[in-house]
C-alpha cells in the first residue's frame, strides 16, 4: 500500500483522486488566488510525476492537454501518483500575459523564496509543495505570442533515463537543451526530479496537432514508467536528436511574405521569406545560413531589423526529420478527422 501524500493542508490517501486549491497569495483587492491541483494517488506505490502547464500565463495548449488527460474515460492509474497542475501562473492567465504582475518571468525565478517577491513566493510554493514530492515532471509550454513552435521535447539528454523518456514521448524533434539559471528544470534537478519540457504551438491559441501530440506523449511516458497499462502498439514517430539550434534574424525592416513553413527542411541558401516595403518593393530575401529543420517561427507579418524570425534545428539527416514531421501530422490529424476536437488517443 502506498503512503498518504500531503499537499498544502490536504491529506491524499492511497486509492483516492482529489481536487484541491493551493493558496498562493492575496491580491490588493483582498481576493484570494489559488493554484488548482488534481492528484491521482494509486493504492500501489510507484513513481510520482507532476504534469504542469501555464507557468507562462498565456501558454494555453498545456491546459487543454491536462484537461483531456483527466477527463479521458479509459484512463486508469495502476500505480504511483500523478500531480496535475493545469495553471501554475494563475495571475498571468487572468491577464492573458506571459508574466507575473510584477513583470517577472516565473520560469526564471526558481527556487524562489517564501519571503521574496510575489513571483519568488509562487516559485517557492510550487517547488516545495509539488516538485519536491516528485521524481519526474512534464512541463508543458508553447511559443511566445506571435510565435509558433513545432511539437518538440527539450531536456537534459546527458542523463540516460531522461533521454529514454524523451524518446518515449514520441515527437520527431528532441533538443538537448542546456538548463537555464532560475528555471523550473534547474530547480527540479536540484531536488532529484527529472523533467521533460514540451514546446508546441503558440501563445493564446489552442493548436489541435500540438494538443494531440502532447496528450499522446504524456500517456507514452506514463506507460514507460509503468504507471498505466502498456499501450497498444501504434505508429511510432522516431525522434531525432539535435544538439544545436539557431534563430535567423531579419536583415531589414518591412512586411513579410513567408516562403517556408513550420516543419520544413531547408538547405543552406534557401529563401525563407521576402521582406517588402509598404509600397511594394522587395527590400531583402532572408536566406538560411545553414541547413536544418524549421522548429519555430514568427507569425506576425511585420518585422523590424534584428527580429528573430525562424528557429532552425541542426540535424545530421534533416530530410528524414521533415518526413517524420509529416508522418506525425498525418497520424494525429487525418483529413477525415480534422473536425474531431477530442480524439480518443
Amino acid at each position: 500500500m502506498a503512503e498518504a501524500l500531503i499537499i498544502g493542508n490536504t491529506l491524499i490517501k492511497p486509492g483516492s483522486r482529489v481536487k484541491l486549491e493551493l493558496p498562493a497569495a492575496k491580491l490588493y483587492t483582498d481576493t484570494e488566488i489559488s493554484i488548482p491541483v488534481e492528484v491521482i494517488h494509486a493504492r500501489k506505490p510507484g513513481p510520482v510525476i507532476f504534469i504542469s502547464a501555464a507557468i507562462h500565463g498565456d501558454e494555453l495548449n498545456g491546459i487543454e492537454i491536462i484537461r483531456r488527460l483527466l477527463t479521458k474515460k479509459s484512463f486508469r492509474l495502476s500505480k504511483g501518483t500523478i500531480i496535475a497542475v493545469p495553471i501554475v501562473n494563475v495571475y498571468g492567465m487572468l491577464n492573458q500575459s506571459r508574466y507575473m504582475p510584477d513583470r517577472r518571468d516565473l520560469n526564471r525565478s526558481f527556487p524562489g523564496s517564501a519571503k521574496g517577491s510575489l513571483t519568488g513566493r509562487l516559485a517557492h510554493l510550487f517547488l516545495s509543495e509539488i516538485v519536491s514530492k516528485c521524481q519526474y515532471g512534464i512541463d508543458l509550454h508553447t511559443g511566445a505570442i506571435h510565435r509558433s513552435n513545432f511539437p518538440q521535447i527539450r531536456a537534459n539528454l546527458n542523463d540516460e533515463e531522461t533521454m529514454e523518456l524523451a524518446r518515449t514521448f514520441g515527437v520527431p524533434v528532441v533538443l538537448n537543451a542546456e538548463i537555464r539559471e532560475g528555471s523550473l528544470r534547474e530547480a527540479a534537478a536540484s531536488k532529484g526530479c527529472k523533467v521533460l519540457l514540451y514546446e508546441a504551438g503558440q501563445a493564446l491559441r489552442f493548436d489541435e496537432l500540438s494538443i494531440r501530440a502532447g496528450l499522446k506523449g504524456v500517456l507514452n511516458v506514463l506507460s514507460q514508467l509503468g504507471m498505466i497499462r502498456k499501450r497498444k502498439p501504434s505508429k511510432t514517430v522516431e525522434p531525432f536528436i539535435s544538439n544545436h539550434s539557431f534563430w535567423v534574424r531579419a536583415i531589414s525592416s518591412g512586411t513579410v511574405t513567408d516562403r517556408k513553413r513550420l516543419g520544413d527542411h531547408v538547405k543552406k541558401g534557401d529563401v525563407l521569406a521576402e521582406i517588402n516595403s509598404p509600397i511594394g518593393d522587395t527590400v531583402d530575401l532572408l536566406k538560411a545560413p545553414n541547413s536544418g529543420v524549421i522548429i519555430g517561427k514568427q507569425n506576425i507579418p511585420l518585422v523590424q531589423e534584428g527580429d528573430a524570425m525562424y528557429h532552425i534545428a541542426d540535424f545530421e539527416t534533416p530530410r528524414q526529420v521533415a518526413e517524420h514531421i509529416e508522418q506525425l501530422q498525418d497520424d494525429l490529424l487525418p483529413e477525415e478527422d480534422n473536425k474531431t476536437m477530442d480524439q480518443d488517443l
